[in-house]
C-alpha cells in the first residue's frame, strides 16, 4: 500500500476550491472542508477527503443541495424538529448542535431530531462540540434511502451503518468521546480499503452465498481504478459489529433516528440518501451537580485505566484518546492518503472544472 503525506491546510485548501467549482457558497465550503479534513486528522479516514467524490455525486443527482438552512418544524422549552431539506450535514450538524447546547444550557436537557440531512459526516465533533460547553451529549443517527449492513443471522443488507455517539466532559481534561458504527466496520472503510487503503478486518463483510469475507469486492464488485466504488456495484453486505448486539442496536437506531424523527428508515420505498439524527444533550448541573458530576466522573475514569494489563496490552484507553493522538502525529506530519484515493480527489476537482496545476499548488 503506498500512501503519500499532504499537509492538512493544503487538504482543506483543495476541497474548499472543489466544492466552490460544484455550487456551494465560499462559507459552506470552508465548512465542509474544515469537517472532512478533521475526520482524517482524528483517524477516521473514512469520513474524510475521500467522502468528496461521494458527495459531488449526490449533488449531481440532487440528493445533496447546497447552503441549506435547517427549517424549525416544532419546537418547546426542551425539544425541536429539525427539517434539513437535504443540505450538508457539515452545515445542519452543527447548527443542530448549537440549537441543542442552547437549549439545554437553559432548560436542563434538550432534545434534537434532524431530518433530511446530507451525510452528517462524523458524528464525534458534535459531541465535542457539546462536551466544550460541559454538556453531555447522546447521538443517533441513521441512513435511509441506502442498507449497506446484514441483520444477525442475515445475508441481505437491510440497514446503514447507524452510528451512536455518546460525548462526557471532564472538567480541566478532555472529554470521553465514544463515536463508532454499529455495523463491523463504517462503509467509508470499506472505501479506504477499496481505494488502497487500510484492509478490512477478516469477517466484516458477508457475500451473497452468506460467506464471511474481507474482500471489499464483495461489497463494491471489481475494482475499476479511477472511479468511485459504490455499494450497488456488489451483492455482499456490512455485517453487524457484536452479532446480535450490534445488529439490535443497529435496528432501534433505525426507528430513533430514522422512523421517529420523520427522515425515513433504511429499506423501501425509494428515496434519497439523508440522514436522520436524534440527539440528547443533558447539564449536569441539573442532575447529580456539576462539582458531584466531575469528581465521580473523574474518580471512575482513574479506577478504570487502572486495571491491570492484559497480556500484550500496553495501556488502557479511555474513548477520545486515539483520535487526540492521531490528530496530533497528523497536524504535525500530514494526512496520510493512498496514492490511488489521492488520484481519485484529485479526478473530481477535474471533473468540475479545476486544472490540474491549480490542484497540485493548492494552498
Amino acid at each position: 500500500m503506498s500512501e503519500i503525506l499532504i499537509p492538512a491546510e493544503r487538504l482543506r485548501a483543495l476541497t474548499r476550491r472543489i466544492f466552490v467549482a460544484a455550487g456551494c457558497s465560499a462559507d459552506e465550503s470552508a465548512r465542509i472542508a474544515h469537517y472532512l479534513v478533521l475526520a482524517n486528522l482524528t483517524g477516521h479516514d473514512s469520513h474524510g477527503v475521500i467522502r468528496i467524490p461521494r458527495y459531488l455525486d449526490w449533488m449531481s443527482k440532487g440528493w445533496l443541495k447546497p447552503d441549506q438552512t435547517p427549517t424549525v418544524i416544532a419546537e418547546s422549552e426542551t425539544l425541536v424538529l429539525l427539517e434539513g431539506h437535504y443540505g450538508f450535514g457539515q452545515t445542519l450538524g452543527p447548527r443542530a448542535t448549537e440549537i441543542g447546547i442552547r437549549k439545554a444550557e437553559a432548560a436542563g436537557t434538550a432534545i434534537v431530531a434532524l431530518r433530511h440531512s446530507g451525510h452528517l459526516g462524523r458524528i464525534g465533533d458534535f459531541a465535542e462540540m457539546a462536551a466544550a460547553a460541559g454538556l453531555v451529549s447522546i447521538h443517533f443517527v441513521n441512513v435511509a434511502g441506502s442498507t449497506l449492513v446484514a441483520p444477525f443471522g442475515g445475508r441481505e443488507r437491510r440497514m446503514g451503518t447507524n452510528p451512536i455517539t455518546i460525548g462526557v466532559p471532564l472538567p480541566n481534561e478532555p472529554p470521553l468521546i465514544l463515536d463508532f458504527a454499529t455495523s463491523a466496520v463504517a462503509e467509508g472503510k470499506a472505501i479506504v480499503a477499496h481505494s488502497g487503503g487500510k484492509p478490512l478486518p477478516e469477517g466484516s463483510l458477508i457475500d451473497e452465498e452468506g460467506r464471511l469475507s474481507s474482500d471489499p469486492a464483495v461489497f463494491y464488485g471489481p475494482k475499476r481504478p479511477g472511479q468511485i466504488p459504490h455499494s450497488s456495484g456488489g451483492r455482499g453486505a456490512i455485517r453487524a459489529m457484536g452479532e446480535h448486539k450490534g445488529s439490535g442496536l443497529s435496528l432501534m437506531i433505525e426507528l430513533l433516528a430514522g422512523a421517529l424523527t420523520g427522515s425515513g428508515c433504511a429499506g423501501p420505498p425509494p428515496r434519497p440518501v439523508n440522514n436522520g439524527m436524534l440527539s440528547i444533550f443533558l447539564k449536569p448541573a441539573t442532575f447529580a451537580g456539576e462539582d458531584a458530576f466531575a469528581a465521580e466522573a473523574r474518580s471512575y475514569v482513574e479506577f478504570f485505566k487502572s486495571s491491570k494489563l492484559a497480556l500484550g496490552k500496553d495501556e488502557i484507553l479511555t474513548p477520545g484518546e486515539p483520535e487526540r493522538r492521531a490528530r496530533a502525529r497528523r497536524e504535525a506530519e500530514g494526512v496520510p492518503l493512498p496514492e490511488e484515493a489521492w488520484a481519485i480527489i484529485v479526478a473530481a476537482g477535474e471533473h468540475v472544472g479545476l486544472d490540474h496545476r491549480s490542484i497540485e499548488s493548492a494552498d
